[in-house]
């Protein structure tokens, strides 16, 4: 049963409840608009990012490993939870420039060089490897079909003689011509007064041997001895090295179908990798030195046969080729080389190798801008030599290169900056990639 208050005038109890009614609708109405404020508040800033900070004063704080973060007041990374360093903004390097120390220029032996205009390219140094004359390559084949009894050479690289015996065979079409012949022979003999012009049938006979690949001393015995062996000797035409033997004693081989591949090494391709930069200095005819050092550096002399008028578009690479005598044997295919071009000299500004970096689309060098301040520039290369590389355009002559220690600067960079310097540089003209020198 719900008990029922009566208001007396003069009854405290009855005065304070209407009160204590009225402070806890109060207390409920506050509690419920702060809850929808709140709400409101935060329906306005969703989705939204928060705002980046501004640097208002010169002074930021960033972290050592993480140059991307700046605050305006001290703190931890939010990245590595690592203590803020103060910087300055007037300190602040441009894209592609880095500030380095005393201690790291000195620690990493960086000079530079006033760049000034001279001579350059009086000899080129080309890599090359020494190959097969493809002109000497012999491929042997059977000239009729037939079952391959036995090999006399059964090995990759043993050595043939022309004359040298290669295989034995046997041929039921060449038996077949073998007895034609013979009985052509018989009846000559036996009816040497008949109409038929026995000799023109033996002719014809001798000459099918002699097409399916018999010699004239092999039918010569067929015609002395009255016998033809089911086995027919076959035999080098050619001398060399095999540098391939396609079949095995016993299996068949169709008419034509290959026996074995000999080499001739009495003379050698060298073949040397060009640039396209690198044509100008270089023609059909030009007399040339090779140098081999497995051969305790023997030098050449050879002239260029040959300039491939085809470049490869991957990379932007092409062959020159160098035909050398093998007198004493010596050249082997495989063999690295060295080929020396002979330039005429030419004004132009060229710097130490070590000073360009480059990669498979571009080169640049570090230029200094200031008191251990340097800057990378993207440059055009042109001929290389052995310890110099001509510069064609991007610098100018006065300006100051970093000629040791550029890798350590660029290096330096990639680990403050998170980025390689050379991040989206191409140079339409190819670059040259390091020569190996003897």
């Amino acid at each position: 049963m719900m008990k029922l208050y009566n208001y007396e005038p003069n009854n405290l109890a009855t005065i304070k409840l209407p009160l204590r009614r009225t402070l806890v609708r109060l207390a409920l109405y506050s509690a419920i608009c702060i809850a929808a404020l709140l709400l409101v508040a935060a329906c306005n800033n969703n989705g939204k990012k928060p705002a980046a900070t501004v640097l208002t004063s010169d002074v930021y704080y960033t972290c050592s490993m993480h140059p991307q973060v700046m605050q305006d007041k001290p703190g931890n990374c939010p990245i590595c939870s690592m203590q803020l360093i103060e910087a300055r903004k007037s300190n602040m390097q441009k894209p592609g420039e880095i500030e380095l120390s005393d201690a790291q220029v000195q620690l990493g032996n960086i000079q530079t060089d006033t760049i000034q205009s001279g001579s350059i390219g009086n000899r080129q140094v080309l890599t090359a490897t020494l190959n097969f004359n493809e002109e000497a390559i012999t491929n042997i084949s059977a000239r009729v079909a037939g079952r391959v009894d036995r090999l006399y050479f059964k090995n990759t690289g043993d050595y043939i003689r022309k004359g040298d015996k290669l295989y034995d065979i046997y041929s039921e079409d060449l038996n077949n011509a073998k007895q034609e012949y013979l009985l052509a022979l018989e009846k000559q003999n036996s009816l040497s007064t008949s109409l038929i012009d026995f000799a023109q049938v033996i002719e014809s006979a001798k000459s099918k041997l002699l097409l399916w690949g018999l010699n004239e001393n092999q039918i010569n015995e067929i015609a002395t001895t009255h016998t033809a062996s089911s086995l027919t000797s076959f035999y080098s035409n050619q001398e060399g090295y095999i540098t391939a033997l396609n079949l095995r004693e016993g299996d068949y081989v169709m008419d034509g179908g290959s026996i074995v591949t000999i080499a001739n090494l009495s003379t050698i391709w060298v073949e040397a990798q060009v640039y396209t930069s690198q044509y100008a200095a270089i023609g059909n005819g030009n007399m040339v030195t090779v140098q081999i050092p497995d051969l305790n550096n023997i030098t050449l002399r050879g002239r260029i046969a040959f300039i491939n008028p085809e470049i490869n578009p991957d990379t932007r690479i092409n062959l020159v080729r160098v035909v050398l005598p093998n007198t004493d044997n010596l050249l082997r295919p495989g063999m690295p080389a060295y080929v020396y071009v002979e330039n005429k000299q030419r004004k132009g500004i060229s710097l130490p190798v070590d000073a360009v970096i480059r990669n498979e689309n571009a080169s640049s060098v570090w230029i200094k801008t200031g008191h251990n301040s340097f800057v990378n520039k993207m440059v055009q290369t042109g001929i290389e030599t052995e310890n110099s590389i001509e510069i064609l355009s991007g610098i100018k002559e006065g300006d100051a290169v970093v000629v040791t220690g550029a890798y350590l600067v660029n290096s330096e960079y990639i680990f403050k900056r998170g980025a390689n310097p050379m991040a989206g540089m191409h140079m339409d003209r190819p670059i040259h990639q390091p020569v190996l020198m003897p």
